[in-house]
């Protein structure tokens, strides 16, 4: 090869050379473009990501009050203990101290020790007396941060309509539940600077974004009215070794509900222990504890029984189809198409009035005058008192009615659903139907959240409830108070009268599903004053032993209810 070859052959290797040179440098500087002008925001926070270790705080959830600001669910100060991996330097002695502090195996504790990662949690409501003590030792890598757990005062109170909140700080059921939006507030952060090991950086101050706070509660729900029925619902618990006892007592002008208890009630500071009732209803744990945990009033439906013959007495009022002087005649039975379907009291009550069979709780009367309304007819009414629909109640997982329809009612049907069998209701529908009866028509919604307190601007903002007028008209609604304070003054209902009180009220025994199976749900719905009802009240006793009719064990449960929660009212 020629001198001029081998000059030309390195030239053009040294042009080759600088053009990889080049392409890489024009590359290079492309890429570092790209990053610092079109991807410059990610890459700030991940680096921030690495460089900066976040911890939680809590924030406080709002306080629960009854109307009257007795606090029924508050918060206790406590703490959450956790490790950072690289920064302990004696472990045995963290695993040790934690164990011994905390009652958790060494086991437990270790796994999570010696665990490679930014921060393990240890435990969470650790109560604040030892959490000041693990905290005073002083131990590398062992971070003690303030904590909020939720608090019930008064522990089985309401425990069906409050639910609980979890250990992270959210509402699981009841209003804890439904307002936990409202509740829970706005954790905060405490933002520390770390190494690449996540070592935190000695002599740099934390940065700490405050917590906020939830809203505050306040009920319509009365503690001192609580107190009353649950203690009452205990006794005839006991006394009549029921399955069951529930009572609502709610005022029937704008559904403002001052008491709902549910019998037996599990303690809210422990919602995760099984009290002795609910042992063995169901095959798992899981099973057992959601049957504590529910509340029947809201999520079951039952037969009502008597207490419905209220809606099919305002259904004929409404058109006309009875006055309170019809004349009827009870043989003990009456026969319906192929079936013979019986009154409660077999001998018959005779001849009677419309007033006096309402009075007597007469089956065959209320039969009549439901093949008088006719089906077409009387379902239009369960419509108008708000039947086919939920309450909207402020609980969560309320149930609905089970209805025939309009197609497959016959004259048994018909007759059955006129003195409350083959129908299904829930307990706050039928107050509700029944407090449209007698209130002048007014269709309220059952409720129990009345207003909050905004944490930050202490505003007060009210929950609005809609009242539709119009159910039944006026006149309707004064009759029924005057049939229903008879039943009580002279009829089935007697034993729940009130020593200067008028009180009005029905009475019903309902079998349970299957029939002749020996259980029935007694009960008894009352209100008073008759003539100007202000609290409407219904108590269901479920399954009790001997005795069982409601006129008999029910009646003077709410007799002794109104005794107490009258005259508290009278002094507001």
């Amino acid at each position: 090869m020629s001198d001029i070859e081998i000059h030309l052959f390195q030239k053009r290797k040294y042009n080759l050379v600088f053009l990889c040179f080049f392409l890489a440098f024009l590359l290079l500087t492309g890429r570092l473009i790209y990053l610092t002008i079109f991807r410059s925001e990610e890459l700030s926070k991940r680096a921030l990501s690495i460089e900066q270790r976040e911890r939680t705080i809590k924030a406080a959830r709002g306080k629960v009050y009854d109307r009257n600001g007795v606090v029924l669910a508050d918060n206790q100060a406590v703490c959450s203990v956790s490790v950072i991996y690289y920064q302990i330097k004696e472990p045995e002695k963290v695993i040790r101290l934690l164990s011994q502090k905390l009652v958790i195996p060494k086991k437990e504790v270790r796994k999570k020790v010696e665990k490679i990662s930014s921060r393990e949690k240890i435990k969470s409501n650790v109560p604040k007396a030892i959490a000041d003590e693990i905290r005073e030792a002083g131990l590398s890598g062992v971070k003690v941060d303030e904590d909020y757990k939720r608090y019930y005062p008064f522990g089985t109170l309401a425990s069906k309509v409050l639910g609980f909140a979890g250990a992270d700080n959210q509402g699981i059921l009841g209003l804890e539940s439904r307002y936990d939006s409202t509740l829970k507030g706005t954790d905060g952060k405490i933002l520390t600077m770390t190494d690449y090991q996540g070592i935190e950086v000695e002599n740099l101050a934390e940065d700490r974004i405050e917590p906020v706070s939830g809203d505050d509660l306040y009920l319509s729900l009365d503690y001192n009215i609580q107190c009353y029925v649950q203690q009452a619902a205990k006794k005839v618990l006991k006394a009549k070794k029921a399955k069951r006892v529930s009572a609502i007592l709610m005022n029937p002008q704008n559904g403002e509900i001052y008491a709902l208890v549910s019998l037996p009630e599990y303690d809210l500071n422990e919602p995760f222990t099984l009290i002795e009732e609910y042992k063995e209803q169901g095959k798992t744990q899981n099973d057992k504890l959601n049957n504590m945990w529910r509340n029947p009033v809201i999520s079951d439906s039952y037969e009502p029984g008597s207490t419905f013959k209220i809606v099919t007495a305002t259904a004929a009022l409404e058109e006309k189809k009875v006055t309170l002087q019809d004349s009827f005649f009870c043989s003990g039975f009456k026969l319906v198409e192929d079936r013979k379907i019986r009154c409660h009291k077999t001998q018959g009550h005779g001849a009677e009035t419309f007033q006096q069979g309402f009075m007597n709780s007469c089956n065959p009367v209320f039969m009549e005058i439901g093949a008088r309304v006719g089906a077409k007819d009387m379902l239009k009414y369960y419509q108008k008192l708000g039947l086919y629909e939920r309450t909207g109640v402020d609980l969560p997982g309320e149930a609905n009615s089970i209805m025939h329809k309009l197609s497959k009612i016959g004259a048994v049907e018909l007759a059955t659903m006129s003195f409350g069998q083959s129908i299904q209701i829930t307990p706050l529908q039928l107050l509700r139907a029944v407090s449209a009866g007698i209130n002048g028509g007014k269709l309220v919604i059952p409720h129990l959240a009345m207003e909050k307190k905004d944490s930050i601007t202490k505003e007060i903002i009210q929950y609005e409830y809609p009242i539709k007028p119009g159910a039944v008209s006026e006149e309707t609604s004064q009759t029924l108070r005057e049939l229903l304070e008879a039943v009580v003054a002279e009829g089935t209902g007697k034993n729940g009268q009130v020593a200067g009180y008028r009180v009005g009220g029905k009475t019903a025994t309902s079998e349970k599903l299957p029939r002749r199976s020996g259980k029935y749900i007694s009960s008894f719905l009352g209100f008073a004053p008759a003539d100007r009802p202000k609290i409407l009240g219904l108590v269901l006793i479920d399954e009790p032993q001997g005795v069982y009719y409601g006129g008999v064990i029910a009646a003077p449960v709410m007799a002794e209810i109104f005794q107490n929660v009258l005259p508290y009212l009278d002094n507001l």
